[in-house]
């Protein structure tokens, strides 16, 4: 499967402010990560830590939050990771899904796609 980026819009959890960022497009991470550094500029304080397992099986732990990110033209609030400083920001599964988005992996775009809903409507 190839991978792409999107440009996305980080802001603080008010909309406020605004940071622009290209971001790797990664079904396999389940939140969206982003610079601690970026996030600490806009004004997003951690409110918890939560576990995570690697790529490489190592198990860590990350602060968390919840914040605004633009896609699209389209705003939605949604977790972010504080993320260590150098690496690569990640538009995650959590994210993606609260957008209505998939990954086009051969086109390298994102698509819109339904929600699922599992229950019988009279």
């Amino acid at each position: 499967m190839g991978t792409f980026h999107v440009n996305i819009a980080v802001s603080d959890p008010l909309g406020k402010q605004w940071e622009s960022v290209n971001a790797l497009v990664d079904t396999g991470a389940t939140y969206t990560w982003v610079p601690r550094s970026l996030l600490e500029r806009l004004g997003v304080i951690p409110a918890f830590r939560f576990p995570f397992v690697l790529a490489d099986g190592r198990r860590i732990e990350r602060e968390m939050a919840e914040t605004r990110v633009r896609l699209d033209g389209q705003t939605r609030t949604t977790l972010v990771v504080f993320g260590d400083e150098g690496t690569e920001p990640l538009l995650g599964a959590y994210t993606m899904e609260g957008f209505g988005l998939s990954p086009d992996p051969v086109n390298r775009r994102l698509v819109s796609v339904p929600g699922l809903l599992m229950t019988f409507l009279a």
